[in-house]
């Protein structure tokens, strides 16, 4: 019985490597080395510190990522101001159906002239707003790439 146990083979677990890593080095490093490598390290964005090590060693490239918050934070507010752009086009939309629906052509042409003027202001808008965020692209968002 133990003989047929020895002659399985044992297929539990996990598979071995065909070349498993089996030699380590240990170095160390004072406060600031220490800082500045963790802080090279955080912005690789790699999940394992011994991956990272390894491409410092065997000059790989490493990929640094720089998230600058205050660009995330315009975008987000940007995204949030089309959100509301939108908002108003369809409360316009329907503004104009309600308009010839309830009220006779003569009196809805006169609300749409009002409602032309505004528009005109907002299209004002839209465009300053356009110029602003390529202004902001051009000075802030360009630096980094």
């Amino acid at each position: 019985m133990e003989d047929n146990r020895r002659n399985r083979t044992n297929k539990v677990g996990r598979k071995p490597k065909k070349d498993p890593a089996s030699h380590r080095y240990s170095i160390s490093l004072n406060d600031m080395e220490n800082a500045q490598f963790l802080t090279l390290f955080e912005q690789s964005g790699m999940k394992v510190m011994a991956h990272f090590i390894t491409a410092c060693i065997f000059q790989k490239p490493i990929k640094t990522v720089k998230i600058d918050m205050d660009a995330v934070d315009f975008h987000t507010r940007l995204t949030n101001f089309y959100s509301q752009f939108r908002a108003v086009g369809v409360n316009y939309n329907q503004i104009v159906k309600i308009l010839y629906r309830n009220f006779s052509e003569k009196k809805a042409s006169a609300y749409l002239f009002k409602l032309e003027k505004q528009t005109a202001e907002m299209a004002d808008l839209c465009r300053k707003v356009i110029e602003l965020t390529q202004e902001f692209e051009r000075e802030h968002l360009q630096k980094h790439r």
